[in-house]
């Protein structure tokens, strides 16, 4: 495998090559990175819903969410969580913070659009249909439900630790130099997240829209039988979206591509580059 130091500096050819993507092909793989999350999310969803044992449903669901990252780093894909980490190019300033923001803006927005096409194919073409009394569709009116509100600072906290382990996936993946290892070093970090509860902002972009479509559907909102008069698309993007997205931020750029910057790539004050 790659060591830490050589995984370092291979990520700086990798998060260049991401900043100076064509702008056509950044949304068209971010597009695809919104929808892998959000069937990654939809499994996640149907294999553990209906289970009476809150752990075990975690368990489960920590068990396939991954496959969504596997699509993003195999298949190839911009995932704007990952790409919390193009930071180390802008700290060897071999890149523009510009360019960074650009490509955050745009594979977020594609991420989103992904995201929405696949939530509504899954709620309006009956897949919460599948266990009778709409059980399916009032527990994806529970997790929207919770999601929305929780206060700013849990939703910033919880997103620091997703991204955190969600980077610390990806950037083990360099490590690897075969898909099953690839696979395997990814696996773990995001069952942990999953099972935790953690937020992470391109899942949510499935997750709460999900929600927020079911509960247009009467058999839904009874199965659920709760209050939903905050699951509104206003607190989405306030109570959840934007905190969870600046704890994303915090966690992949500064807890795991700065640190490893400060740990492997920045040369000691004085030393010429």
């Amino acid at each position: 495998m790659n060591s830490p130091q050589k995984i370092a500096e291979n990520y700086i050819a990798t998060g260049a090559s991401k900043l100076r993507m064509p702008w056509t092909r950044t949304i068209v793989l971010s597009i695809l990175a919104g929808v892998f999350i959000a069937l990654a999310g939809v499994g996640a969803t149907i294999t553990s819903a209906v289970i009476p044992n809150a752990s075990l449903g975690k368990l489960i669901a920590g068990c396939v969410f991954p496959s969504g990252l596997a699509m993003c780093v195999i298949a190839g894909a911009e995932l704007f969580t990952g790409n919390t980490l193009v930071i180390v190019p802008v700290l060897e300033r071999q890149e523009k913070l510009r360019q960074l923001v650009r490509n955050w803006v745009l594979v977020y927005i594609g991420n989103f659009i992904g995201s929405i096409i696949i939530t509504a194919l899954v709620v309006y073409g009956g897949t919460l249909d599948m266990f009778a009394d709409g059980a399916l569709g009032a527990a994806v009116i529970k997790t929207a439900n919770a999601k929305v509100h929780l206060s700013f600072f849990a939703g910033t906290a919880r997103g620091i630790l997703c991204n955190i382990l969600v980077c610390i996936a990806v950037w083990m993946t360099f490590a690897a130099n075969d898909i099953g290892g690839k696979v395997l070093a990814l696996f773990f970090p995001i069952l942990i997240f999953v099972a935790a509860g953690y937020e992470h902002s391109v899942a949510n972009m499935f997750y709460v829209p999900a929600g927020l479509f079911a509960k247009g559907f009467p058999q839904y909102l009874e199965a659920f039988g709760g209050d939903v008069s905050g699951l509104t698309w206003g607190a989405f993007f306030v109570k959840n979206l934007i905190p969870v997205t600046l704890g994303n931020i915090i966690g992949g750029s500064g807890f795991v591509g700065a640190m490893y910057w400060l740990a492997y790539l920045k040369k000691p004050h004085g030393t010429a580059a």
